[in-house]
């Protein structure tokens, strides 16, 4: 294989895969943290902020609210947005917002997002409240969550059906690995998708951007009555939240920026360093798994890791079939290890998928490569993986330099060997419909106040280095460090983490950057 066919880094991987949802562990479904018995309260529509708006946008920043009741203690409405907001007279879009009324005296809103980009924000207030976000917050906040635009609710990115994403996502190469070959059908099989996706998403596709994105938030805040934005973001949704205070600086509140990602680097400086983080999160793992007891490796890690890579050769070869038809070859395995490392939580899941995929059973991989593209029984119950690739290829700019891209296989190869096999592959957005309108470079968000950025030290899909450089770039920048393993930091248990993000929302107390949470 030459340089210039290896390493166009698949962004169904390489390219922030990064939902803060894929973090909660797989033992059992989370719930809303509503007291029992509790009354919902009526309720509030507040008069939307209109100051300082143009006569063009006053149609969509002058509206108001129709809120109705969507489960206990929570309501829905629909927020029209335009579809282009350069030219907001060509169309409207809709986006989909949840609101979980404080339970004591409101201080404002809190908007929150839970990354991706394609996780649906209704769905994380609305079915999984105490994850998201601490007591002491749901107590003084009114909780949105929304769906950003192209994603689940709101006007939506659709592309296959079921049969089709189950053909994108788990079919497997008839061409042997690294072929010319094989490119050429990973190649045909991303045109296919891309083409499902341009015809029926009803022309939305060149307006998926993050910085459109950012642009709804600013509706949503006006519309909702808050003249300044207090915003939760985690992963993805912190380049959402920095873009925000980027464009709107002194509309930002309180910010707080949970497993960042640096707005700077390239897409295959995206791609190598995930690369190296998912690698070392998996030594970690490892470890564990081998001081634990019962685990299906045995020796030290380095041959532990040795023996990984010998079984995901093994289905790459000769893929386990699964009971509804669908062949786990390594592709899939990469998939289901990804999706258990985002959370300390989910090692248990990974450790019986491997003693299973060893004796030739596939189906705990299957579970969790499925939880982490939506799927279940069959059906994907959101368009997390359509709208993940529709805002990426907008977002970031194709890359097609030979050289640099030999460097950065040659980088992961070293720095990751396990995964490295299965990292490369002919990028999707090659062929996607529309060229990227996104730039890469620094975020300042010069005349906002202070944004909390939170890093993880062994965070896996957004490294810790990401949370340095971001909060180093905003102008005024505060990191906080947890040290340990998992994707994010805040409402994992570390009162360290949880205590200064709460302070800072509620009471606007700023913690000495470069505070670290052990």
């Amino acid at each position: 294989m030459t340089d210039r066919q290896t390493s166009r880094f698949r962004r169904v991987l390489a390219t922030v895969a990064g939902l803060a949802v894929a973090s909660v562990a797989l033992s059992g479904c989370l719930y809303a943290m509503i007291p029992e018995g509790a009354e919902p309260k009526p309720s509030v529509t507040n008069a939307p902020d209109t100051e300082g708006v143009s006569e063009d946008l006053m149609p969509f920043y002058g509206q108001t609210l129709s809120w109705t009741q969507c489960g206990t203690g929570f309501d829905c409405t629909d927020v029209t947005a335009p579809l282009d907001w350069e030219n907001p007279a060509d169309g409207e879009i809709t986006l989909s917002v949840v609101r979980h009324q404080a339970t004591g005296t409101a201080k404002g809103s809190l908007l929150t997002n839970p990354g991706g980009p394609g996780a649906s924000g209704v769905d994380l207030i609305r079915d999984s409240l105490d994850f998201a976000v601490g007591a002491d917050l749901i107590e003084n906040f009114d909780v949105i969550g929304f769906d950003p635009r192209g994603v689940g609710q709101s006007t939506a990115v659709t592309c296959f059906d079921a049969a089709g994403m189950d053909e994108y996502l788990y079919s497997i190469p008839s061409a042997p690995r690294g072929s010319a070959e094989w490119e050429a059908e990973l190649l045909a099989a991303h045109k296919e998708f891309a083409d499902a996706c341009e015809a029926n998403s009803g022309g939305i596709l060149p307006f998926i951007t993050t910085i459109n994105a950012a642009r709804d938030m600013d509706l949503i805040r006006a519309v909702l009555g808050d003249k300044q934005l207090n915003y939760l973001g985690f992963s993805y949704g912190t380049f959402l939240g920095a873009t925000y205070a980027n464009l709107y600086p002194e509309k930002a509140g309180r910010l707080v920026l949970d497993g960042a990602i640096d707005p700077s680097v390239s897409g295959l400086d995206v791609g190598a360093t995930q690369a190296l983080g998912f690698e070392s999160a998996l030594r970690a793992y490892m470890q564990d798994c081998l001081d634990s007891g019962g685990c299906p490796f045995n020796g030290s890690v380095d041959e532990a890791m040795t023996d990984l890579g010998a079984l995901l050769a093994s289905v790459d070869a000769v893929p386990l079939e699964n009971g509804d038809g669908r062949m786990l070859g390594a592709d899939a395995l990469m998939t289901a290890i990804i999706a258990a490392l985002y959370s300390q939580d989910s090692w248990t899941y990974l450790t019986q998928a491997f003693d299973e995929a060893l004796q030739g059973d596939p189906s705990t991989a299957f579970l969790l490569a499925d939880f982490y593209n939506g799927r279940e029984n069959g059906s994907y119950i959101d368009n997390s993986s359509e709208a993940f690739r529709a805002y990426n290829c907008m977002d970031y700019p194709v890359e097609d330099d030979p050289a640099a891209e030999a460097t950065t296989s040659a980088k992961i190869a070293e720095g990751a060997p396990t995964i490295a096999p299965y990292w490369d592959g002919p990028d999707s957005c090659e062929v996607w419909p529309y060229p990227p309108t996104g730039t890469r470079g620094e975020i300042t968000a010069e005349g906002a106040g202070p944004i909390l950025v939170v890093g993880t030290t062994n965070d896996p899909a957004t490294p810790y280095e990401w949370s340095e450089s971001l909060a180093d770039q905003l102008s005024e920048g505060v990191l906080i460090t947890r040290v340990g393993e998992g994707h994010t930091g805040y409402n994992k248990g570390n009162a360290c983490v949880d205590g200064a993000v709460e302070a800072f929302l509620l009471d606007d107390t700023v913690p000495e950057d470069g505070l670290r949470c052990e």
